[in-house]
């Protein structure tokens, strides 16, 4: 995975730096970062994606996707807890993503995937069951 420091709270420049096991840390609660696997933009997150790390969430994927063209994939099954705010990141990324024409895939784990089907959003947001499986179909 690659690492990318932010030099600024909203990720305006990215600067690539040698590739790190620990993600980047957006808040105290959040961690986050993106490898390019695959043609694909794969965001890893760990922790809670919820009302307090929603805006730092926000700003970090939007500057990621801006610089790179890729289809998307999030990758949420290291998530502890996602609320109506986080839910609401994702369905605003999703629809930036729509606008951009690119390709925008979930993975989670049971208990994200419980709570985006609780609210049915498990279309819109192209949710899947794993990570190989959205690679794949993005590879189709």
């Amino acid at each position: 995975m690659r690492a990318f420091r932010i030099t600024t709270l909203r990720a305006i420049e990215f600067r690539e730096t040698d590739p790190i096991t620990e993600l980047q840390r957006l808040t105290v609660s959040l961690r986050g970062g993106f490898d390019r696997r695959d043609g694909c933009l794969v965001f890893y997150f760990t922790g809670q994606l919820d009302a307090y790390s929603e805006k730092q969430f926000m700003s970090y994927v939007a500057d990621v996707i801006k610089a790179n063209p890729l289809p998307v994939v999030f990758d949420l099954t290291k998530i502890d807890f996602i609320d109506s705010s986080g839910l609401g990141a994702l369905v605003q990324t999703a629809k930036k993503c729509n606008d951009l024409k690119r390709s925008f895939l979930v993975v989670g784990n049971a208990r994200v995937v419980q709570t985006i089907k609780l609210v049915r959003l498990e279309e819109f947001l192209h949710l899947v069951p794993d990570l190989p499986t959205a690679l794949s179909q993005l590879a189709a």
